[in-house]
Order: C-alpha cells, then structure tokens, then sequence
C-alpha cells in the first residue's frame, strides 16, 4: 500500500478492499488461509460498499446506521487480518493493512462523533 494518504474515502475504502484481495491471494494454500482470506474480502469489501450506501442516505437515521456498519466492518476485517497475521508471520503486507483497518475505524467514529452532535 502506498505510503501517500488519500483523503477520498470512497476512494481509500475501494483501495482497501483491493488491497485485502492481492494479500488474500499472496497467501499460501491452507484451509485456515481459504477460509479466513474469503471472511477478510467480505468484510473489507462492505467498508466501502456501506460507506457509499451511507452517502446515498435515505436520512439521518440511515446515514448514521451505515457508517456504523461500515465501522463494525473494519473493525471485523482487523480481526481476519490479525488472525492472518498469527498464522502467517513472515508476511509484511498485512501489517500496513492492519494499521490502514484501524484508521478507517478512527475516520468512520470521527464521522458519526461529528454527526451525533
């Protein structure tokens, strides 16, 4: 992952997720690997896809309903990636991605904090 923030979190998200896919496939084949990998590319992929769903908002109510999911997402895609990590050690990449998961938690509670008052 570059090193260059972007600030376009549609952008950045869609970057994560794809990000998720290349490691996924980095990984060597295992049953541990497949299936925690598919878990990880269904939960960084709804980052973005709820954080868009989010922009489209229907009102309040759902704006602020689909930045917590997009939120409980990235937390969810830190769990996979950490566990990734455990079983796989001698892998770098995902530690840029751990840290990117955790930022992207830090913007959406930053949103809805804004959002709340």
């Amino acid at each position: 992952m570059p090193s260059d923030k972007k600030y376009d979190l549609e952008e950045r998200t869609f970057d994560f997720a794809k990000d998720c896919r290349k490691y996924v496939k980095s990984l060597k084949a295992s049953i541990g690997n497949l299936e925690d990998g598919k878990q990880l590319i269904r939960s960084s992929g709804s980052v973005g896809a709820n954080y868009i769903e989010a922009n489209e908002k229907l009102g309040e109510k759902d704006f602020q309903f689909r930045l917590r999911i997009a939120r409980k997402e990235a937390k969810e895609s830190g769990y996979w990636l950490r566990l990734l990590k455990e079983m796989n050690p001698d892998d770098d990449l995902v530690k840029d991605l751990i840290k990117e998961s955790l930022e992207l938690r830090r913007i959406l509670s930053s949103i809805l904090n804004k959002v709340k008052r």
